[in-house]
């Protein structure tokens, strides 16, 4: 790899932030950084990205698939550093399906797809830029499905809980 590729990537991964941190050598995801809040199903979680000069604070939730227990999401949900957007970020397990991306339905109606940005090595991470509009449906839902397919024939619907995002995500700092 060339070393012009690899500062791109290297710098690509210190703006993920949580999402690296989330990423762990057991191979399975799971939520990094000290939490700070915890309201209902959703943890308000913060911590200092490599290079970054303050702290930076995410609402976190971990859902793992009853009928799958090998598979795991963690689904982020922060403001930017420069607060001119707030992304939600999913990390999926390695071996989806890429193109597909992950679809999000919010109550049974569809709320739109988050693209896959890069695969780590313990697993991939899609992100989706929130609008007030789907912002409010968050707030509001009860339960959002995050859509993964492990082969083309093969979509997985991993149902999270919306319970107390709306209050996690409004004291978020």
């Amino acid at each position: 790899m060339n070393a012009i590729r690899l500062r791109g990537l290297t710098r690509l991964a210190a703006a993920l932030g949580f999402v690296t941190a989330a990423l762990c050598c057991s191979g399975a995801a799971h939520a990094e950084g000290a939490i700070r809040a915890k309201h209902g199903d959703w943890e308000t979680r913060c911590e200092t990205p490599p290079g970054a000069a303050y702290e930076q604070c995410a609402v976190v939730l971990s859902i793992v698939d009853q009928e799958r227990p090998n598979l795991t999401l963690v689904v982020i949900v922060l403001n930017s550093a420069d607060r001119k957007a707030r992304l939600m970020r999913v990390i999926a397990p390695l071996g989806v399906l890429l193109p597909a991306g992950v679809s999000l339905r919010i109550d049974n109606q569809d709320a739109g797809r988050l693209n896959f940005l890069q695969c780590l090595a313990n697993g991939c991470i899609a992100q989706l830029a929130l609008d007030d509009a789907l912002l409010g449906k968050l707030e509001a839902g009860k339960t959002a499905t995050l859509g993964i397919f492990q082969t083309p024939e093969q979509g997985v619907g991993v149902p999270a809980s919306l319970a107390g995002f709306k209050d996690a995500y409004q004291q978020l700092p």
